[in-house]
């Protein structure tokens, strides 16, 4: 299967879908696809299918009747019977699927299943009992089922635990968004900073640029504070209202405010659950469903402390609802009115850099340090790059470490810890820094949980570092200064 030379990037994803619809293995064959909303998972399934000369059925959020209705038109239209079908229920709806496979290994999409599977919560069971291993229809046929869906809820249920289908797929493939360094060549942003500044607000999602920018991308540094008041604040665009719809499509989402909440609490810093509690003026527990809800959604992400048990931190997932909570939400009156953007915009800017940039840089440099860094700067292979907060029991006050980069274990031993670091975005990081790294990484090495004996040190800034800072990186191999241009595998 030859890749459409239009879409961008995909390679492993469209290599994996091409590995799993061309398997020659005789019996249909199931496949789950999900991902957040705007990721291009319909454009590619749909160029695979028309590739290899499938099936494609996008579902819409309708009665079951209707659904059956028009996926008998749609498998007629493609099949072009001596008469059409009319479809009863999906059980004989899923045998008609299978039997195009009967001559060759073809793929057949359900996307959007989520939307079918609501309507009949039966659906599931149906597709198990059709693909059981030694019936007839399954077992004559070389159908590549795959079902596709947003709803990352419900679809991270299908296979799970005792769910109908748990054990009956071939393939679970997620459409993630682009890393910052993809999403720079999709935006065709060649300058680090600036990419960066854009993708603390919308992110690697493709749909952002093509459909909803409508390609409109910063011209340069200068273009920066323009782009963003004509394309993500102007009520004319797409982008301006996308967050609250994202929040309103998850199907398990009831009481929206109350979740608007819990994200907006996350964005005006307070990212732990007694944070988000006391923001919210209610107990711990009573929030304990919408995160819970919220991670399961992909909207928010917990991420443990690398250093205290029990005390875990929470993040927004999705840059654009991040940064509506942090800028666009506290305004929105003013916002929705049109020619108020240039002066909203000003007045955040501040905002913007301390609750949206800053947090979004330190992300990016932990996934750096987990995805692109070369093994011999971080010390070895990175087993799990992480945060937070070292105890200092002589100051009586903790130290947070932006980057911590954890090895793998040697049986019983201790985990190394290959790294830790600092993120700062707007300063220029000298000496200072460095011995604040190794005060911290002497007591790392005091409470005993990590061997420190190799840590080096990682200082990650987006203005720059000083003389002193660049001798003390030419004197030791531990000590790694990392700057935009590094991050972004310019240098």
């Amino acid at each position: 299967m030859d890749k459409p030379a239009e879409m961008f990037d995909r390679d492993y994803e469209w290599s994996a879908l091409s590995r799993f619809i061309t398997d020659p293995q005789p019996g249909a064959t199931l496949g789950v696809v999900s991902g957040r909303r705007r990721q291009g998972k319909t454009f590619l399934l749909d160029a695979a299918c028309r590739a290899a000369g499938g099936f494609y059925f996008g579902a819409t959020e309708a009665a079951d009747a209707e659904s059956l209705r028009r996926i008998s038109s749609a498998l007629t239209t493609h099949v072009r019977p001596a008469s059409p079908f009319h479809f009863a229920n999906w059980s004989e709806a899923v045998d008609a699927l299978l039997a195009l496979g009967a001559e060759r290994p073809v793929p057949v999409v359900l996307d959007e299943f989520p939307y079918l599977a609501k309507a009949n919560p039966e659906l599931p069971s149906i597709v198990q009992e059709a693909l059981r291993p030694l019936r007839d229809q399954r077992t004559g046929s070389r159908t590549r089922l795959l079902l596709c869906g947003s709803a990352l809820s419900f679809m991270g249920r299908l296979l799970s635990g005792s769910a109908p289908l748990r054990g009956r797929a071939g393939l679970e493939l997620v459409v993630r968004p682009l890393d910052h360094r993809l999403a720079a060549e999709f935006w065709n942003i060649t300058d680090p900073r600036l990419a960066l500044q854009v993708n603390s607000i919308v992110g690697g999602t493709p749909a952002y640029r093509r459909e909803f920018a409508r390609g409109d991308s910063p011209a340069g540094p200068e273009d920066f504070d323009d782009w963003v008041v004509r394309t993500i604040l102007n009520p004319e665009t797409p982008l301006f209202r996308e967050a609250r719809y994202l929040l309103a499509e998850e199907p398990d989402l009831r009481d929206t405010a109350l979740y608007l909440s819990v994200l907006a609490a996350v964005a005006d810093g307070n990212a732990t659950r007694g944070g988000m509690a006391g923001y919210l003026e209610r107990k711990a527990t009573d929030i304990a469903h919408p995160i819970n809800v919220l991670e399961d959604a992909g909207l928010l992400h917990r991420d443990a402390d690398a250093f205290r048990d029990n005390r875990p931190t929470y993040r927004i997932a999705e840059p654009l609802i991040g940064f509506y909570h942090a800028i666009m939400r506290p305004v929105w009156d003013q916002l929705e009115r049109p020619g108020s953007a240039a002066r909203v915009w000003q007045a955040s800017r501040r905002r913007f850099v301390s609750n949206v940039l800053g947090p979004h840089f330190e992300q990016v440099c932990r996934d750096w340090a987990l995805h692109h860094a070369d093994a011999d700067v971080v010390g070895g292979l990175p087993a799990r790059v992480g945060h937070g907060v070292v105890h200092d029991p002589k100051a009586r006050s903790g130290h947070e470490v932006d980057v911590a980069v954890v090895g793998i274990a040697d049986g019983h031993a201790k985990p190394p810890l290959l790294a830790i670091g600092e993120a700062k975005w707007n300063d220029t990081m000298g000496a200072a820094h460095i011995e604040r790294l190794k005060h911290i990484r002497e007591l790392i090495a005091q409470a005993g949980r990590y061997d420190t004996t190799r840590t080096r040190l990682l200082c990650f800034s987006g203005a720059g570092f000083n003389d002193k800072a660049h001798a003390a990186a030419e004197s030791s191999p531990r000590i790694q200064l990392v700057d935009l241009a590094r991050l972004y595998g310019q240098a």
